[in-house]
Formats: structure tokens, C-alpha cells, sequence
């Protein structure tokens, strides 16, 4: 039963009535004495009928407090005998709180998907467990992990209710493990240079010595013997543009709790701080100008451009002093200078005594060291002055047969070259004929190795891509490359064409024709297959636990296959196809939830004492798990013993009904009214000196 008021009258206006109420007792007491009490009281119960004073008896139904049991199921919890551990505590909890009257148990598991994997979001899960129940009715909440947590709350009022927290802390005292630690981790690097990577090897109960191993895209870079638990500097020379992936991994101890933990990955994006590029003219030409446009017009690109404009056969007896050319430097560039050069380019050059044999044979070793060598030949390719007929003809993939075509031709794509990324959907092409205008000379020549991607008259080779040991080479036949950039009968997609070789040529990693690539999106793998052959076989895929499943690949395009996989564990994945191989890394490249696989009772004791509850481990040489006995506890902030631990009941209930019974209004209030009423004049009626009639 309770008392509740209605007001008849604004709230306002019974203050009112209130205080000069008050004025008159007191002024009636300070005249008339205390009878003036009796004229109060009237006043006292006009007032209370005019606030509306009711009884209201509510009708309750207990209801059930609830109790929130989390039980961590993440990969941390699967290690050494846990996830045993883990089960026993389970079923012993349920079993405990199920004897209990008038609780409701709410039961979770935690994986690693929480968060987006990205650690163990126990917390995170707690609050979606509890988002219907009201804070006055948790008693509490158990939860059974590991202590590997990472979302702990920083303050006690952040978890929304006011209850005691019990952990039971699966795993043991005295564990063994050991990691690699990425202390700098650096995402982008030039190409060409080290980037140096610092780690640290952390361990517990280990030798203080370990053997780390380094690879890149898959190939061993070396061994290294390195102090535990010190920040240790790694070297990495970045090889090529695009990913480079580099692994640290770190030899196994006797009787750790995982070796996931034991390699660690990180991705640098390989740049180039600059391309150099050496273009060579042997004279001026249309084309000239096509080619200088087309290198200055990328920033990236640092040219170095020499026209020769005087041959040697051209000697007028015009003294040196009096002319106004620059001198080739021919020494510089090609013996001193020739390795700082990612690609160079004879330009309708012809062996005009300019260059002796020896720097030829700089070239060709440039060539075969890596270099990039590109000829785009003119008639001067088929004449006597022929590149072919220097040092240089034993990388160049074919050799002049001296005819030279000049009628007006389209060049068109090879079936070869639709496989090669270089040709492979140049815009135009997709018709027959292509949608691009002609050339009008075509250097005829035998091919002798490479690929032959466009061809002119007569399916003669016009474009020939070729690998000479560590480096390549690119041959255009035709010096008319420069139509198309003038838009005659429509131009082509000249652009396309000569930036593509010229990145060809400089190994980007996109335009290579055997590459096996994997992009991950969630849980799933794309798998990218570019293949020159017909049948590229299937792809093996090793997980990180190091099982292996093998993938069908599908045609896509010509000379492209796909296949896609889900992945059913987070971690590095490697890919291989032949002797290619690639890494995709589902979910963090290093996951926090592997990063410290250490039982702890740390990190939540802070938080777990500010409720009243405890953190305790449960691991026991007999029966495998110790859970403490679970008891209610009505009253106190604690709620832990040295057995037990404690639920905090509200005796919450649910109002089902209401009944009012009003006081104010009605024959007794108003016989009480009335009463008072006469009361205060006969009290008055009986003062000395009052007039009777």
C-alpha cells in the first residue's frame, strides 16, 4: 500500500492556499489562543481534499534475476588443454546455478568473429547478451576464459548494472611460449633499397637465444641467431614494385603453447623513388617526339634524351669551337652510369660508329643483370648499320630479314598476344578489324625467341616481348607508332601500347604473364591465375595450421583463370600454382588474440575487485577444474570467499495490477469537513466577552 496525490488545482495555487493558511493559525493564535488549533485543523483538511490524497495497492509478481555466463571459445582458448578446461567449468556452472531458485542463466559463446576478429571482444558480447535485461534485475555475470581479453572497460560503471564479475581463468602457471614481435613495421619502401624492419623475439622460459629466419614472397633471404626478449634490426631489400611480403619466423621451443605466434608478417609496398629512363635517338624523326611526350608526361619518369644529329659520316670540317652540339657521352652512359638505368630505349638507332663494340657489350650484360632494353626500329634495322649486326644481336629477339614493308597496314593482336597482359584488352581490339588506324611500314624480321603479342602484314611480326636471364627486351618493328598519336584515320591506343611494354619491361608486378595473385575479402579468398598456357593447373592452398586444399581454377578471360575458397582459419594463407607462389592474409596479418597467448588474471582483476567479485584460476591436478560453490548474497559489497563466489538477487518484481482508493472526496472526507468545521465554532463560540444573541 502506498499514498499517492492528484491535485485538484494547480500545484501552484494549493502553495497558495497553503501559506495563507499558515497566516491565519498564526494570526488566529496570537488573538484567540489555542482554539485557534481547531480552526487549522478545518483548514489543514480543506487543503488535503484539494490535493486528492488516494491508496494505491499494487498487485506484484516476482520475476527472475538474471545471471550472464560468457564462455570464451576463441583461438587463444584452444591451446595446450583449455578448451577441456573450458567445457568442465561450463557444465559445473550451469549445474551450480540451475540448483538455484528464482535465476535465469543467459548463456554465450565468444569467438573470434567478435570484433572482427581482431582479438577476443569479451565485453562486447556481454552487452549484447544483457540489452534487454534491466540493470536492477543482473545479479551478475561469470565468464570463463583465458584472461587473453582486449576490450576490458576501464571503469566498472561502463558494464551497466551494478553486479559482482567472477572470471575463472582456464590454462596454467607455468607456461612455455614464444613469439615474433613486430616493433616497426615500415608500409612502403623504395625499390632497389633495404628497409630495415626492427622485431623482437619475446619469450617465456626459453633459452635467451633464437634462430630467426627471413623470407620474401616465399624465398628465404637468410638465417640470423638473435638475443630473446632485446629489439633486434632486420635488413630487407625490396625487390620489386607492388607487395612485397615479407616473413619472420622464429624456431619452435620444446613444449610451447603454439607456434602460430612464432612468424610474424607484414606487407611493404614497393615504390620507385624514380625511373630512370635513357632514350636514344639515332635521328630526328616524327616518332622523336611521340616517345619524349609520353615519358615526361609521368612525373615518376626522370629522362635522360640524346638525338644524334651529326654522324660521324657527316664531317664538314666545321672546327669543334664553332659548333654548338653536345658531345655523347658515351662513356658515362654506358660504362660509368649504365646500372643506374631501369630501361633503355634505341629510338631508330643505327650502329654508326658512334658507339664502339665494347659499349654493346655493356648492354648485353646490363640485359642479363636485369636491365631493359627496348628497340623501336625504323629501316635502319634492315640496312648494314643494323643493331643486328653489333654485340647486341644476342639478346635481341629477331633478326632483320632485310625486307621492309611501306603499304598501310592495321596491326592486330595476336592469339598470343590476347594471353599477354601487355596486348590483352588494348582498347580497340575486341573487334575484327580492330578499331584503329593503320601504319604504313613494317621492318620485316625472323623471330628467334619471345613471345610475338601484334603483328602486321602478312601475320609478320610487329611487337616481340622476349626474357634474356634476369632482364627483357621489347622489338617494335615499326617507327609509325607515332600515327596513332596523331589521330590518323582515327589513331589507336598508342598510350596503352607503349606504356604497358615500357612498365613490361620494368617488371611491374601487374603486367607479369605467369603470376599467381590472392586478394582476401572477409572469410574469403579470390584466387588470380595468368597463365601464357592453356592449362594452368590447379592451386594448392596451405592454411596457417598448415593444412592444405586444393582449388580448381576456372577460364576467365584469355590467359586469366580464377577460383575463389573460404578461409576457415585467420592468418597467412600461401598459395602455389607450380613454382609460383602467393600469401593472402585472412583477418589480421598479426592477430592481437595470438600476440600474448599467456593465461593471465590481470587484466581483469582490477575490474572484477571494483564490483565485488574475483578473479581465480580453476586449474586442479585431480579433477582438471576447481569451481569455487555459488551462493546468493543479499546485502554487503563483497561477493567471494575462499570457495565460493556470490550472485547479488534484486527481488524484482513485475506490477501485474493497481487498485485506488481516494480519501479526499467522498461522505466520510466530507463528514470529517463538516466536523471540523463545527468543532472550530463551537470552540470559538465558548470565548469570554463574545457576544450571545
Amino acid at each position: 500500500m502506498s499514498v499517492s496525490f492528484s491535485p485538484l488545482v494547480p500545484l501552484w495555487v494549493l502553495g497558495v492556499l497553503a501559506a495563507l493558511a499558515v497566516v491565519v493559525v498564526l494570526v488566529s493564535l496570537l488573538a484567540r489562543g489555542p482554539t485557534a488549533l481547531v480552526r487549522g485543523v478545518a483548514l489543514a483538511l480543506v487543503l488535503a481534499g484539494l490535493a486528492n490524497p488516494s491508496l494505491l495497492q499494487e498487485q506484484r509478481e516476482p520475476v527472475k534475476d538474471v545471471v550472464a555466463v560468457l564462455v570464451d571459445r576463441t583461438t587463444s582458448q584452444t591451446l595446450s588443454d583449455r578448451a577441456t578446461q573450458t567445457d568442465r567449468a561450463k557444465a559445473e556452472v550451469e549445474r551450480r546455478l540451475a540448483a538455484l531458485p528464482d535465476i535465469e542463466v543467459r548463456t554465450a559463446d565468444v569467438t573470434d568473429s567478435e570484433g572482427g576478429g581482431d582479438g577476443t571482444r569479451l565485453f562486447a558480447a556481454l552487452s549484447d547478451l544483457l540489452s534487454d535485461v534491466p540493470a536492477e534485475r543482473i545479479a551478475g555475470a561469470i565468464v570463463v576464459t583465458d584472461g587473453v581479453v582486449h576490450d576490458v572497460p576501464a571503469q566498472a560503471s561502463l558494464l551497466g548494472f551494478k553486479a559482482p564479475l567472477h572470471a575463472l581463468i582456464t590454462g596454467h602457471v607455468e607456461e612455455v611460449d614464444r613469439r615474433v614481435t613486430l616493433l616497426e613495421a615500415p608500409r612502403f619502401g623504395i625499390v632497389g633499397k633495404d628497409q630495415v624492419v626492427r622485431v623482437e623475439v619475446a619469450e617465456r622460459g626459453g633459452t635467451g637465444r633464437a634462430r630467426l629466419t627471413l623470407r620474401r614472397d616465399g624465398v628465404s633471404l637468410g638465417t640470423v641467431e638473435v638475443a630473446t626478449n632485446r629489439p633486434v634490426p632486420l635488413p630487407v631489400h625490396i625487390e620489386h614494385g607492388g607487395p612485397n611480403v615479407v616473413e619472420i619466423e622464429v624456431g619452435p621451443l620444446d613444449g610451447e603453447l603454439t607456434a602460430a605466434n612464432n612468424r610474424a608478417v607484414l606487407t611493404i609496398e614497393g615504390i620507385r623513388e624514380k625511373l630512370r629512363v635513357l632514350l636514344v635517338s639515332g635521328e630526328p624523326h616524327p616518332g622523336e617526339r611521340t616517345w619524349r611526350n609520353l615519358l615526361k608526361s609521368d612525373a615518376n619518369v626522370d629522362l635522360v634524351h640524346f638525338t644524334i644529329l651529326r654522324p660521324p659520316e657527316k664531317q664538314d670540317g666545321t672546327p669543334i669551337n664553332e659548333l654548338s652540339l653536345i658531345a655523347f657521352p658515351t662513356r658515362e652512359l654506358f660504362q660509368q652510369k649504365i646500372k643506374e638505368f631501369d630501361l633503355i630505349i634505341f629510338d631508330r638507332y643505327a650502329n654508326q660508329s658512334v658507339l664502339p663494340s665494347l659499349y654493346y657489350e655493356n648492354i648485353v650484360r646490363y640485359v642479363r643483370d636485369g636491365g631493359a632494353l627496348l628497340v623501336a626500329a625504323g629501316p635502319e634495322y634492315a640496312s648494314a648499320a643494323s643493331l643486328a649486326r653489333t654485340p647486341l644481336v644476342s639478346v635481341l629477339p629477331a633478326i632483320p630479314d632485310g625486307r621492309i614493308e611501306e603499304n598501310p597496314f592495321r596491326a592486330a593482336v595476336t592469339p598470343l598476344g590476347q594471353r599477354h597482359p601487355v596486348t590483352r584488352e588494348l582498347p580497340g581490339s575486341e573487334t575484327e578489324p580492330p578499331r584503329w588506324g593503320e601504319w604504313a611500314r613494317l621492318i620485316g624480321a625472323r623471330v628467334s625467341q619471345g613471345s610475338v603479342v601484334m603483328d602486321g602484314i602478312g601475320e609478320r611480326p610487329l611487337v616481340v616481348l622476349a626474357r634474356e636471364q634476369k632482364g627483357r627486351v621489347a622489338l617494335l618493328l615499326s617507327d609509325h607508332a607515332w600515327l596513332w598519336a596523331r589521330n590518323y584515320r582515327g589513331g589507336g591506343p598508342y598510350l596503352d601500347l607503349l606504356r604497358r611494354t615500357s612498365h613490361w619491361l620494368m617488371k611491374e608486378p601487374e603486367l607479369e604473364e605467369e603470376a599467381l595473385r590472392a586478394t582476401g575479402h572477409g572469410r574469403e579468398i579470390s584466387i588470380e591465375r595468368q597463365t601464357m598456357g592453356d592449362d594452368p593447373g590447379s592451386v594448392t592452398i596451405t592454411a596457417p595450421s598448415g593444412s592444405e586444399t586444393t582449388v580448381a581454377l576456372s577460364p576467365d578471360k584469355p590467359g586469366l583463370f580464377r577460383a575463389a575458397a573460404t578461409a576457415r582459419e585467420q592468418g597467412l594463407y600461401r598459395l602455389r600454382s607450380g613454382e609460383l607462389m602467393a600469401f593472402v592474409s585472412v583477418g589480421p596479418e598479426n592477430p592481437r588474440e595470438l600476440a600474448d597467448v599467456f593465461s593471465d588474471t590481470g587484466r581483469l582483476q582490477p575490474l572484477a575487485e571494483a564490483t565485488g567479485g574475483s578473479v581465480r584460476r580453476i586449474e586442479a591436478a585431480a579433477s582438471g577444474v576447481s569451481v569455487p560453490r555459488i551462493v546468493e548474497v543479499r546485502s554487503g559489497s563483497r561477493f567471494t570467499g575462499a570457495d565460493w563466489i556470490g550472485i547479488r538477487p534484486s527481488d524484482s518484481a513485475v506490477v501485474r495490477g493497481v487498485s485506488v482508493f481516494p480519501l479526499g472526496i467522498g461522505l466520510i472526507a466530507l463528514g470529517l469537513l463538516l466536523g471540523a468545521v463545527l468543532a472550530a465554532w463551537l470552540a470559538e463560540g465558548r470565548l469570554p466577552g463574545q457576544n450571545r444573541a
